[in-house]
């Protein structure tokens, strides 16, 4: 089994930046690609960014995309989602996920969940 924790959550203003991590252990992950998600409140949880464990391969919603990077630190077993500019509508809780499909940008294609860590946005 994979088990992930999420951390990093806050209250900022808009304009904003905010850093979320995300602890990996349980198994090697070379074969992984790692995934953020978000979900506020009385929406469906979104797909926010993924990357591939191995090589670095990053893809992103296109709501997020040139605000947003995700990037992960090998050595400690750590993918991050860096947000900048951030706006009101993005706050939501933001998860963690992991999955073997490299591809996956959808929540069923993810086997293992964080806790979730909440990120709200002030005007």
């Amino acid at each position: 089994q994979v088990q992930l924790v999420e951390s990093g959550g806050g209250l900022v203003q808009a304009g904003g930046s905010l850093r979320l991590s995300c602890a990996a252990s349980g198994r090697t992950f070379s074969s992984y690609a790692m995934g953020w998600f978000r979900q506020a409140p009385g929406k469906e949880r979104e797909f926010v960014a993924r990357i591939r464990w191995s090589g670095g391969s990053t893809y992103y919603a296109d709501s997020v995309k040139g605000r947003f990077t995700i990037s992960r630190d090998t050595a400690k077993n750590t993918v991050y989602l860096q947000m900048n500019s951030l706006k009101p509508e993005d706050t939501a809780v933001y998860y963690c996920a992991a999955t073997r499909r490299w591809m996956a940008t959808t929540t069923y294609e993810y086997e293992y969940w964080g806790q979730g860590t909440q990120v709200t946005v002030s005007s």
